[in-house]
């Protein structure tokens, strides 16, 4: 095996056991091989196997029984994953009204358990790290503090940018990578690019609320895709949908969806990328997610497919490293100039200090590390409320498993109601977001996103068990 110079053997091993877990080529109980036989067939010390098998002991994926070795931990029973969304027969408006914004908005009532974000919080960043890169680009860069910056942002900044792409499969141009002040910045700029109001825009179903907030802002239609809840958006019913529907440009993640967290398979990529060309559709890819998703393979772009210029890249570190530096950055493709022109006009710069920031927070040699760090511990915490829900929610209910971040979609079994259940939860302080609010049609009654961000105490565990109990009690 050739291993990467730039992260440690044990993690990058880790990283392979990890994922032959999640796939299932090592089944729940199975026993690892010994330390001294892997660290034989890897070609490295023992030491080296033994740190790889306690990272993943700390990412609870596998567990040590003394005097027999390691084995694959036991994972919660499993729960069957929600069904395939029914295909929207027209466009429609988006009208979203307050309840998305009370739920899902940035500030919560004091003492609500909130279940609303899909944002790592401050136990699982590292605000040191991201202080003492701000430190040294404000004494290294003062200069830039007394001057405006740039609108298409500091040129280091996007060499480093460019650099970090090569791991979404890219090779990208750093003079054609523009800097914004975040995703939904990035994303709300290709709209306003290649859409005029009353466009129709394809997007996944269920969608990722802001999606809908983007669009209802830039009066678009929407036109909501199926999607598989491990594979993604299914490219048949987008063929259907460009054949019948004046559809102008694609708007998805393909890699760990909102909700639902699936991750499209690299053919279902090349094959989008020759759908687009075929049609001279526009899409736009949401790459905010792919550091989270835990396999390699999972983080390579659609974008990386792209040799025309067809897939507009769109990317933001709010959900590994700072969500509070507000930066956001983006390819644009064959509309880089006309993009272009529209942020010269529309917002200008960002901070250059910021931007340089964040170049050497992504340049240094333990960022891999750092995320491989950051996947483990959320693992290990989506896997704890997968055990909740399986033990607490009625029976019949529907839960994804997605191969990274923070956020899990629920089925409830009819005819249970989860706005009726959202309203019994807010009377206990705890905040869910019902279903209905992550679809343009008012579709997904019995959806719950049950978001894994920010704190995470016992009161939480406790807290999602209420809900099941709660749910069970609704249903009779």
């Amino acid at each position: 095996m050739e291993f990467d110079a730039s992260t440690p053997r044990y993690l990058q091993i880790a990283g392979m056991l990890s994922q032959a877990i999640r796939q299932g080529t090592l089944a729940h109980g199975e026993k690892l091989p010994s330390v001294r036989m892997l660290a034989r067939q890897y070609g490295v010390a023992q030491t080296t196997v033994v740190q790889a098998y306690h990272w993943l002991e700390d990412a609870r994926q596998i567990t040590a029984r003394p005097r027999s070795g390691f084995f694959v931990a036991p994972r919660a029973v499993q729960l069957p994953e929600p069904k395939i969304a029914r295909p929207m027969r027209r466009p429609r408006a988006v009208s979203l009204d307050w309840l998305g914004q009370r739920v899902l908005g940035r500030e919560q009532p004091e003492g609500m358990v909130s279940f609303s974000s899909g944002t790592p919080g401050i136990d699982l960043l590292n605000p040191d790290r991201v202080r003492r890169a701000l430190t040294r680009a404000v004494q290294k860069h003062r200069h830039l503090l007394c001057t405006y910056p740039s609108s298409d942002g500091h040129e280091e900044a996007r060499r480093a940018l460019a650099r970090y792409a090569v791991g979404l499969g890219c090779s990208l141009d750093p003079e054609r990578i523009l800097m914004t002040g975040g995703c939904m910045d990035s994303v709300a700029l290709c709209l306003r690019a290649v859409t005029e109001p009353g466009d129709v825009v394809a997007l996944e179903s269920p969608t990722h609320f802001s999606f809908l907030e983007v669009l209802q802002a830039l009066q678009l239609k929407a036109l909501e895709i199926p999607c598989h809840p491990r594979h993604g958006i299914s490219l048949d019913a987008l063929q259907l949908a460009l054949d019948t529907q004046p559809v102008k440009a694609l708007l998805l993640v393909p890699t760990l969806s909102n909700p639902l967290g699936s991750c499209m398979p690299q053919a279902e990529r090349r094959r989008l990328v020759q759908l687009a060309v075929q049609h001279d559709l526009p899409v736009i890819e949401d790459a905010i997610y792919a550091d989270l998703a835990e396999g390699d393979a999972m983080r390579r772009s659609v974008k990386s497919y792209d040799s025309t210029g067809q897939v507009m890249l769109c990317h933001s570190f709010s959900k590994t490293l700072a969500p509070g530096l507000r930066l956001g950055w983006l390819e644009a493709g064959r509309w880089t100039d006309r993009l272009r022109h529209i942020k010269e006009m529309q917002a200008g710069g960002q901070s250059a200090v910021l931007e340089l920031a964040l170049a050497d927070l992504i340049s240094q040699a333990g960022h891999h590390a750092a995320m491989r760090q950051l996947r483990a511990a959320i693992a290990a915490r989506v896997e704890q409320a997968r055990q909740v829900i399986a033990q607490s929610f009625p029976t019949g209910t529907r839960v994804s498993d997605p191969p990274g971040g923070l956020l899990l979609w629920l089925e409830l079994p009819a005819p249970l109601d989860a706005a009726a259940l959202h309203q019994a939860c807010l009377a206990q302080q705890i905040l869910i977001a019902p279903g209905a609010l992550f679809g343009a049609a008012g579709r997904f009654k019995q959806g719950i996103r049950v978001g894994l961000g920010g704190d995470w105490t016992p009161q939480h565990l406790q807290a999602l068990r209420q809900v099941g109990t709660m749910a069970c009690s609704m249903l009779g």
